[in-house]
């Protein structure tokens, strides 16, 4: 839990009560080391809006997400751009809170981090065409071809 934590720049404490919630919820196994990625791909389309909605806030400076991020950004094209508030950011656009306040620079450090949690935010202020392309890149990069 301690590189975790440290990858992520949250407390252990906050790791640790994550993986109870998320073990109860049925997103990762009893000894919380595998995660039910079919479970986990079901919750981020249908539910993580209603968890963690989001509506686009002012213009501001930051870190391109969304549909304004990759792998989306080279299938949608729109003048409207989403970014997580960041005063390092090199792109502005509206504002969309992240999950957690901290989680720009781990994925500066993570493409496969930023890319989903880039997705995620998709499904959580996304229309429905936008959605959709979400859906089958977050079923890739979690499920893989396998399914």
């Amino acid at each position: 839990m301690k590189h975790l934590a440290f990858q992520l720049g949250i407390s252990q404490s906050e790791v640790s009560e994550s993986l109870n919630r998320s073990m109860e919820a049925g997103l990762i196994d009893e000894s919380k080391k595998i995660v039910n990625r079919i479970a986990l791909v079901e919750f981020l389309i249908h539910g993580i809006k209603y968890v963690f909605p989001q509506k686009p806030g002012a213009i501001t400076r930051g870190v391109k997400t969304a549909h304004s991020a990759p792998p989306l950004d080279k299938k949608i094209s729109s003048e409207m751009k989403y970014v997580w508030p960041d005063a390092h950011g090199q792109d502005m656009g509206q504002a969309i809170e992240p999950l957690y306040p901290t989680l720009v620079q781990p994925c500066r450090a993570d493409d496969y981090l930023y890319q989903l949690l880039a997705l995620i935010d998709v499904m959580r202020v996304g229309k429905a065409r936008e959605q959709e392309l979400a859906r089958k890149e977050l079923e890739k990069l979690i499920l893989g071809d396998g399914k």
